[in-house]
């Protein structure tokens, strides 16, 4: 291999390190050591150290001098709010999620597919003192949700072969976890046109979802509803679901459909 050659493919492998070190920090794991990191990713602790002091030099992350961990930089916010400010779905959409969580007094989200997990891009929640919390740039695994089934319905099936091979671990006694099943689950939800979540990932946690389609028919977000199963019992999850529908009806008519 020319040496110029080599140089480019260790570089893009560099790159590609660097971004997953970054894709590890989460709420959930705000803060990072090397050795945790070069176990979590299986790389030599010694590339782990030069790509953080390389992402340290950047802004991208900052250490902490007394535990020696690292966290997240200001320069990630700024992309973060960056690409809020100019995604399309989440501009036209935000109006319309206030307005739906006015109407059924529960928590609203937005929410994309990402591999096998759903991507939080928008959350508007209720006034009530007990209800479900979510924040924006969060992910879950998406077979276990209403909004990641909805996403799922629209993709084919090497997509879903994936999520079933990374597995469906059971984290309550309603979760899916037989692969057939699933597949049944995803064919219902292609079919009614929404999709229910009735305490699969969160037990006294259910929630209704609908597709948000763009110009092309294809599933491109969905909306979803969601909070404790005491309160959204009193209406029923069918009446959640039809103003999920609705909604995102209106956010794809807005959004794909009205622009110029």
């Amino acid at each position: 291999m020319p040496l110029s050659m080599a140089r480019d493919t260790s570089s893009l492998n560099s790159v590609h390190n660097a971004l997953r070190i970054l894709k590890c920090f989460s709420i959930a794991e705000p803060e990072h050591r090397v050795s945790a990191l070069a176990r979590k990713l299986e790389l030599n602790k010694s590339t782990v150290s030069r790509l953080l002091t390389t992402l340290e030099n950047e802004g991208f992350v900052v250490k902490d001098p007394i535990s020696r961990a690292y966290r997240l930089g200001l320069p990630v916010l700024s992309l973060a709010s960056t690409y809020q400010s100019c995604h399309e779905v989440l501009r036209e959409a935000h109006p319309l999620l206030k307005n739906l969580v006015n109407r059924v007094e529960e928590t609203v989200q937005l929410v994309l597919l990402d591999h096998v997990d759903v991507f939080y891009l928008e959350v508007v929640e209720c006034n009530h003192p007990i209800r479900f919390i979510s924040r924006v740039g969060t992910r879950c695994k998406a077979y276990c949700t209403s909004s990641g089934k909805v996403l799922l319905s629209g993709q084919d099936s090497t997509v879903i072969d994936e999520v079933i091979n990374a597995g469906l671990k059971r984290w309550t006694k309603n979760t899916i976890t037989d692969p057939q099943l699933f597949r049944i689950e995803l064919e219902n939800v292609r079919r009614q046109g929404y999709a229910l979540s009735q305490e699969e990932r969160h037990e006294g946690v259910v929630a209704a979802a609908a597709p948000i389609y763009d110009a092309e028919g294809n599933v491109a977000a969905a909306l979803n509803i969601v909070g404790p199963r005491y309160r959204m019992a009193q209406k029923g999850l069918l009446y959640f679901a039809n103003q999920a529908i609705h909604a995102a009806k209106e956010i794809s008519h807005h959004v794909f459909v009205t622009r110029p």
